[in-house]
């Protein structure tokens, strides 16, 4: 991040907090502080960094991705 209130130099980040918010926060209705720190870990491990399309990546998951990569490399 940089300076301070300036959200263009850490886009990326806000970009992530967006989807995660988004994506997961908003919809699970949490209870408490226990919920969201037990949840959180495994929605970006199973869904943001294996499942979900990133435009990064051509609009595929990062699994997909992957798979092409080790193909084209083979």
């Amino acid at each position: 991040m940089s300076a301070i209130g300036n959200p263009y130099h850490n886009a990326q980040a806000e970009s992530f907090m967006k989807t995660l918010k988004v994506e997961e926060v908003y919809v699970a209705g949490y209870n408490n502080f226990a919920d969201p720190a037990a949840r959180l870990p495994g929605f970006i491990e199973q869904i943001y960094n294996a499942k979900r399309l990133h435009s990064a990546l051509g609009y595929r998951s990062p699994e997909e991705f992957e798979t092409q990569l080790a193909e084209q490399a083979a």
